[in-house]
Formats: C-alpha cells, structure tokens, sequence
C-alpha cells in the first residue's frame, strides 16, 4: 500500500505550518470560507505559502466560491490543488479541473449513493466528510467508513470527519484511503494547531498504513 496523504487543515498561523511540516505532513490546507473559525486571508496565506517547502503540497478549501474567484487566488498564492468543500456542480468542479487538480469533498451519509462520484470524472481526488446540515467541514463528526471503503476501493479517496490520534489507525485499516485530512481532531480551539497532536496523529498513520 503506498504512503497515505495526510492533510492538516485549517491552518492559521506560520507556526502551525511548520510544525505539521516538521511532524510530516504531506498537505496543509488553508480555508478561504468566510463562515469558518478557520478561515485566512489571501495576505496571511501568502506569507505563509513562501515558507513552505516544496515537497508539501497547499490546497486552497472553497465553499461555493466564484470559478473567477477561485482561479484567481490559485494563481496568486500557487495553489497546487483545488478543495471544493459546497454544493458545487458537476460543470463548475469540470471547469476548474482544466486548470488544476481538484479533491471534490462531499458530507457523507449512511445512503450516500457512490453512482454520484462518477458524476464528477475529471477530479483529482473525492474528499469524504461528517455530514452535518448546514455545515460546511469542520464538524468534528465521523463518516461513514464502510462507505468511504467501499469507495477507497475504486477511487482515490481521502477520509476527513471527527479524525482524531485515538481513532485514526483504525481508519487508515478499515478504510484504506489515499490520504487522511484531519482539522478540529489535533487542535487546542478552532485555527490553532497543538504541534504534539500533529505529530502523534501523524505517528499513528504511518503505524496504521503498515499493517
């Protein structure tokens, strides 16, 4: 099984950058929606982008954002992918797949249909969520693994939703996904990291994807 992706999300601040970089993460994912406790400014973000290594990938999260607007901060901050995390339709997530890769997340319920992944071809990558009504990520709330490996099973798909360092080793075997994001589960409050969770959480997925 190759490396699984791990996501920290939801960073706010140089230092939290560092230490997930530090601790290995392989993504860091700055959240452009204004509802979100988590959300950075197009500055804030560009002073930390020029410190992050190349070997670590930056998604920008958009909720139902503008394909212009979208566009525009992908290239002003050199986004290397796109997260979709709203009701987004299949032509808007089709027309930002032509210009960079996309993970489409979607909050998933007990009945979600997989037929609907196949709706949305073009994209990098599915990103499986707690569902929470009215809420956009961020919830703190488990999803539905046997779903999300039902789907892991033909699809890249990255697990996200109430992760945490006591739960996500069993995640990475059950589900067995191509990346793990994780936000709320190794933080101290919303937007700020605790670099030991970071670390241990990271510890615990290499453990996982071993076995």
């Amino acid at each position: 099984m190759p490396k699984v992706q791990v996501k920290i999300c939801g960073i706010t601040s140089l230092a939290d950058a560092l230490a997930s970089v530090d601790a290995g993460a392989n993504l860091l994912g700055f959240n452009f929606y204004s509802q979100s406790p988590r959300e950075i400014s197009e500055a804030a973000a560009a002073k930390i982008r020029a410190q992050i290594p190349k070997r670590v990938k930056v998604v920008g999260i958009f909720v139902n954002r503008l394909t212009a607007d979208v566009i525009t901060l992908r290239k002003s901050l050199a986004l290397d992918l796109v997260q979709l995390h709203g009701d987004e339709p299949p032509e808007t997530v089709a027309e930002l797949a032509r210009s960079a890769p996309v993970i489409k997340a979607f909050r998933l319920e007990t009945d979600f249909p997989l037929a609907t992944l196949d709706e949305y071809p073009g994209v990098f990558a599915y990103l499986f969520d707690g569902a929470n009504r009215g809420q956009y990520g961020g919830t703190g709330r488990t999803t539905d693994w046997d779903v999300a490996r039902r789907a892991a099973q033909g699809h890249r798909v990255i697990l996200a939703g109430g992760l945490k360092v006591e739960n996500v080793a069993a995640a990475v075997r059950i589900v067995r996904p191509y990346g793990i994001d994780v936000a709320s589960g190794v933080e101290t409050k919303p937007g700020k990291k605790d670099p030991g969770l970071v670390r241990e959480f990271i510890q615990e997925v290499r453990r996982a994807e071993k076995k």
